[in-house]
């Protein structure tokens, strides 16, 4: 059975790379639809979507909020969207080219040999990050060394936000429950697909630092998950 899958690109202010991407995407099996779920972008992101949907109805589709209300509420508002429109693989990936579109081939083989969850990692053997200053690749890193050891999962890069699921993965895992919007949303998907015990794989990425636009990142995120991987460990998920 050829099954459908759906790419979740969060977006706001990414008229510099919403193009390139649409373009890059629509380059694999028609197979692939990309849902782009825009916090209603100041910049123009969602009518350079719109544009690209005229042309392409069948395979782009965009979801509009009214603010900037968190990649995590994105990403769930892009699972139960997928999940009501029956696809059978679901992935998350960014926008501004730091996660490889060809690389979705990648996971894609993964899923159908029988994985539950696959992760783009940076941090298992061959994986690879570009253009990050040193200081934040040690904080990355370490970062996943500490969710680790507090959750007791064995996947490398806790925080990776490249992944492709099976939709019925999504299905058993209780949404409505993760409530994080940043890193955090990120770390708690992977162990709740741990929890529930399905099958988790890591394959090596190329993580290259974003060229156009600005990154997302800010110490409150950071905080969120510092602090919610402890919240985690008692979350009905």
């Amino acid at each position: 059975m050829n099954l459908k899958s759906l790419i979740i690109i969060p977006t706001y202010n990414e008229k510099e790379n919403v193009e390139q991407m649409i373009d890059a995407l629509l380059n694999l099996s028609d197979d692939f639809h990309v849902l782009f779920v825009d916090d209603n972008s100041p910049d123009g992101t969602a009518s350079l979507i719109e544009k690209s949907i005229q042309k392409n109805p069948d395979r782009i589709f965009l979801e509009k909020r009214i603010g900037k209300l968190g990649l995590g509420t994105a990403y769930i508002h892009g699972f139960k969207w997928g999940i009501n429109k029956k696809y059978g693989y679901v992935f998350e990936m960014d926008c501004d080219f730091s996660h490889n579109p060809k690389d979705l081939n990648r996971l894609h083989a993964e899923l159908e040999k029988g994985y539950d969850l696959v992760v783009g990692s940076r941090y298992c053997r061959g994986g690879k990050v570009k253009n990050w200053p040193l200081k934040r690749v040690l904080m990355s890193y370490f970062a996943s060394v500490y969710v680790r050891i507090i959750l007791f999962i064995s996947i490398r890069d806790t925080t990776a936000g490249f992944k492709g699921y099976r939709i019925n993965v999504l299905e058993k895992i209780n949404l409505d429950a993760v409530t994080f919007k940043g890193y955090a949303f990120q770390i708690c998907m992977k162990y709740a697909v741990i929890k529930h015990g399905f099958k988790a794989k890591e394959i090596p990425i190329t993580f290259v630092d974003r060229v156009h636009g600005v990154s997302k990142m800010s110490t409150g995120i950071f905080k969120e998950a510092f602090f919610g991987v402890w919240k985690m460990r008692h979350m009905k998920l």
